[in-house]
């Protein structure tokens, strides 16, 4: 049987489908997937998804093309969260050659705009949506789900040395009230970001920064986000965030966007050290869904 839901989110989505969607519709399916992700399912989410232990949920009854479309995209995260009650999914939009960005940093819009439709929806599905704090300081997202219906996540700044202290009095995430935010930081930092964010506004780890090499320790920021309640992890980036998150073991599923574009010297997104043989390097198992004129790389990361 699936593991018991997580709590729901103070700002979930209602559990009953939307007046606008049509039964079988794309927006009808979005209405359940929300309410089973988030632990309040309706009878009609009992109608329309069957727990199957060998196969995880399946879904029932007559749907549009694009509702089992959506079904089969964001089915993996929803199998693992009734297995292990949440998950950690990491994503990255970029070019065919491998870059999220120009040589000169420029992004706006490396992936069409079904990608950024996604991007919601995985916020939406999610507790938690991760950023890293270069991303913060150079992009001043918002981090909310104002594309799609459902509700905000938890935005958490991975910052071990709280960098943002200098910007905490303007960027979005700090000023913005819509949803919370954590700054998550390395507990030798606290007194820096408290002071300029509030002590409820941090969670300050031991250990956060690693000794060997000084950086980020995916997994003591897992753990700490997890005290919390928070079991459901999108990390959306950047490339250094995803890419660390990915060489430590820490991402069960990998969304990788990749649009028909190339950018040349531009900057690369994943990227760690990897195996000197092509023997040796990871194949993992994948799924590839059409996402407008880009292809969205769904990779198993535990398989």
């Amino acid at each position: 049987m699936p593991a018991d839901p997580s709590p729901l989110h103070a700002s979930a989505a209602s559990a009953e489908r939307p007046a606008h969607a049509q039964p079988g519709s794309a927006e009808a399916l979005w209405a359940l997937l929300l309410c089973q992700a988030h632990g309040a399912r309706s009878a009609s989410s009992g109608e329309a998804l069957d727990w199957q232990p060998d196969a995880g949920w399946a879904l029932r009854g007559a749907w549009a093309d694009a509702a089992r479309a959506l079904f089969a995209l964001f089915k993996p995260l929803l199998d693992i969260q009734a297995r292990t009650g949440g998950w950690v999914v990491g994503q990255l939009g970029q070019s065919l050659d491998g870059c999220v960005a120009t040589r000169t940093g420029e992004s706006r819009f490396i992936n069409g705009p079904e990608n950024i439709v996604h991007l919601h929806r995985l916020r939406a599905l999610s507790e938690v949506v991760l950023l890293g704090a270069g991303s913060v300081a150079a992009d001043n997202p918002l981090l909310t789900t104002r594309k799609v219906p459902g509700p905000n996540p938890t935005r958490v700044l991975l910052d071990p040395r709280a960098g943002l202290a200098e910007r905490a009095a303007s960027a979005q995430v700090f000023v913005d009230r819509s949803a919370p935010t954590l700054w998550l930081c390395d507990a030798r930092w606290r007194s820096q970001a408290e002071e300029q964010a509030g002590a409820g506004r941090v969670l300050a780890v031991p250990g956060l920064l690693r000794d060997d090499d000084g950086t980020p320790d995916a997994a003591r920021a897992v753990a700490a986000l997890r005290s919390r309640g928070l079991r459901r992890i999108f990390v959306e980036g950047g490339g250094v965030t995803v890419s660390r998150f990915l060489a430590q073991g820490c991402l069960d599923r990998l969304h990788l966007s990749v649009a028909p574009l190339l950018v040349g010297n531009g900057r690369p997104g994943l990227r760690f050290d990897g195996p000197a043989r092509l023997a040796d390097c990871a194949r993992p198992a994948h799924r590839v869904h059409p996402m407008g004129v880009d292809q969205l790389w769904d990779l198993d990361l535990r398989g």
